[in-house]
């Protein structure tokens, strides 16, 4: 009993980044959609994983830091691994608030312990989801994990300031609240760039629909730009969720296909 409760502890401070491996990342730029802007913005760095040396020789200096900046569900994950994808390199995710525990120390420690994994796997990328549960400007907020907190935000920028530019390790970051955000992160070295995904307009969105329509067996009077155009505020997530829904109604009501009907807000 005692063995197991000492392997807990010493397990605690363990990074709860998973790492997919260049081989299990399927998803590329063609899977991601509405948001062409973006897709251009962070293509260089698919060049940069692909070949570090061919930016090195030139003394070119590839943003260690990504901000990717949006609402809810329109696609930022879905871009860092096709970024991933697309470079063929491994892909370590995780969310900002696996970072914090109430208890002092563990957060930086788990940060350590994930720049450490991604140093032996470079070239990858660190994908950190919902950054502002851990990254929110020091000496905001009130609770008791509030030390604990500021700990692992110091270790993280330790860790990024500590970067050698032939690392070949690209942390991504996204979050929907900017504003709340330590300025210390955002600056030179560190999260210095940003990428904007927002919510598609009448164009992404039949694009996205297109994307989530490929495995749905449709009728002949389905028309994805129709439905783009009634569905304004939507998110690519809220599109996939359409379509899934669509073909749940089509199930039930014992249908081969997905008719235009079952597609009706």
């Amino acid at each position: 009993m005692q063995g197991g409760g000492g392997k807990g502890a010493m397990s605690f401070g363990k990074s709860k980044a998973r790492m997919m491996s260049e081989e299990q990342i399927k998803t590329t730029f063609a899977d991601v959609a509405g948001c062409d802007e973006a897709k251009e913005d962070v293509k260089e760095l698919v060049d940069y994983l692909r070949d570090p040396s061919r930016f090195q020789k030139l003394g070119g200096k590839i943003p260690t830091g990504v901000l990717m900046v949006g609402p809810p569900g329109t696609g930022k994950t879905l871009l860092a691994k096709a970024i991933a994808g697309e470079a063929k390199v491994p892909f370590f995710t995780i969310s900002g608030s696996d970072f914090v525990e109430m208890f002092v120390g563990v957060g930086a420690s788990r940060v350590r312990d994930m720049f450490e994994q991604a140093k032996k796997a470079a070239p990858c990328i660190i994908f950190i989801d919902e950054i502002d549960a851990v990254g929110r400007q020091r000496g905001a907020g009130v609770g008791g994990g509030h030390d604990e907190r500021e700990q692992t935000l110091n270790q993280m920028l330790v860790e990024m300031d500590g970067f050698e530019g032939n690392e070949g390790i690209i942390v991504i970051a996204a979050t929907n609240r900017p504003d709340v955000l330590d300025p210390a992160l955002l600056r030179p070295g560190r999260f210095d760039r940003q990428v904007v995904v927002g919510l598609p307009d009448v164009r992404g969105r039949e694009q996205i629909l297109k994307v989530h329509m490929r495995k749905v067996p449709l009728a002949g009077d389905v028309e994805p730009s129709l439905i783009a155009r009634g569905t304004p505020g939507f998110s690519g997530a809220d599109l996939a969720n359409l379509v899934n829904e669509a073909a749940l109604f089509a199930a039930r009501g014992n249908k081969r296909n997905v008719s235009m009907v079952e597609f009706e807000l």
